[in-house]
């Protein structure tokens, strides 16, 4: 299958080696000069060359194509975008005049990002995946080798619109990537683990995230057995995400649910066991390494604006969500909301045409 990967950071180079080494054909495209760049480099003059280090094993892809020419996600059956969601409108934008009908366009993940295609790629007749989050987990450690942290048992996807569905689930599932398929790209967007977990862990974080000059672990610091009380804060977060998921006519989920479903095939285990397990694994990479990094400043206003906007349009009350909001635009000294996520960027009309067709699958 030929398949291109908009995105060469951590997760777009090491999801475009992985699907090299199942076979398929990849062209893997850099959308900036802002990061990576001694990596892209790197593989610019190695043939693609780009290894994975998974757990001690290594393994070695040559990916067909590594280009800046973003028009060369023409021709190809899957195009997937791997950016910071802080980006998707634009880049949906500048792809737009490539795009090409009855592609499947696969966000990852995806925060409702179906609104942007549709407002920008309406005469487009795309099939749109969201998912919820990224396949492999780890970081580039030098050019040309990533260190895998984790990879999901299960990649739940959302597709729209549902008339598709079955189209688009038979080439899917041709990706060899263990999709798992949702009912609507709604439940995609608010089950993307960031929206609760990078945004109360760092949040909650701050002084030691400014105190600990680099050495600050999310996951091993904020999120252990010892601090039930950041737990609760991330519970209640939770709880008002579901509020809304319930009152949009979609299902009860808790967080821990979703990862477990995610993270693991061992029906036995708690669901909370699963995330703890995750949470202390030694592979877990250091960071946030500062106070504006992605963990606040994509997933706030990409991840809590949106989720606080939709429980104001639906009535449902978001006080934690509120309160993360303003501390992050505190701490940052920006507006979160200037730069978030709003039904009005995203386009009223085109949250309303996803639910009713979403709607048709639940």
């Amino acid at each position: 299958m030929r398949i291109a990967m908009v995105g060469a950071g951590n997760g777009g180079c090491a999801v475009a080696a992985d699907l090299t080494m199942k076979g398929h054909e990849l062209t893997l495209i850099k959308t900036s000069h802002a990061l990576h760049d001694d990596n892209f480099e790197y593989l610019l003059n190695n043939n693609g060359k780009m290894s994975l280090n998974e757990f001690g094993e290594i393994k070695t892809a040559y990916i067909s194509k590594v280009t800046r020419d973003i028009s060369e996600v023409r021709g190809n059956e899957v195009v997937i975008i791997y950016i910071q969601t802080n980006y998707h409108e634009q880049l949906i934008e500048r792809i737009m005049p490539y795009l090409e009908d009855d592609q499947i366009l696969l966000i990852n993940p995806g925060y409702l990002s179906t609104a942007y295609v549709m407002k920008h790629c309406g005469d487009k007749k795309l099939i749109i995946a969201e998912a919820e989050s990224s396949f492999i987990d780890g970081r580039i450690m030098e050019p040309g080798l990533f260190r895998v942290g984790f990879r999901n048992v299960r990649n739940p996807i959302g597709i729209y619109p549902v008339e598709r569905r079955e189209e688009a689930i038979a080439k899917l599932d041709l990706v060899g990537e263990r999709f798992v398929y949702l009912n609507s790209v709604v439940e995609a967007a608010l089950h993307n683990p960031n929206l609760v977990v990078h945004t109360v862990g760092a949040v909650m974080s701050i002084p030691r995230i400014e105190y600990s000059g680099g050495e600050f672990c999310m996951y091993h610091e904020a999120y252990t057995r010892a601090n039930p009380a950041t737990w609760r804060i991330l519970e209640a977060l939770d709880d008002e995400k579901m509020n809304v998921l319930e009152a949009l006519g979609f299902e009860r989920l808790p967080y821990v649910e979703a990862c477990k479903y995610r993270n693991s095939l061992d029906d036995s285990i708690d669901a909370k066991e699963v995330f703890l397990n995750y949470a202390e694994m030694p592979t877990r990479a250091k960071g946030p390494t500062e106070v504006d990094s992605r963990y606040i400043s994509e997933d706030v206003p990409q991840g809590l604006v949106m989720l606080e906007a939709l429980g104001l349009s639906l009535g449902i009350p978001t006080p934690i969500c509120t309160s993360l909001i303003e501390i992050a635009t505190a701490a940052l000294g920006r507006s979160m909301r200037e730069e978030g996520r709003t039904p009005e960027r995203l386009g009223v009309g085109n949250i309303e045409k996803i639910l009713a067709n979403c709607r048709k699958a639940v």
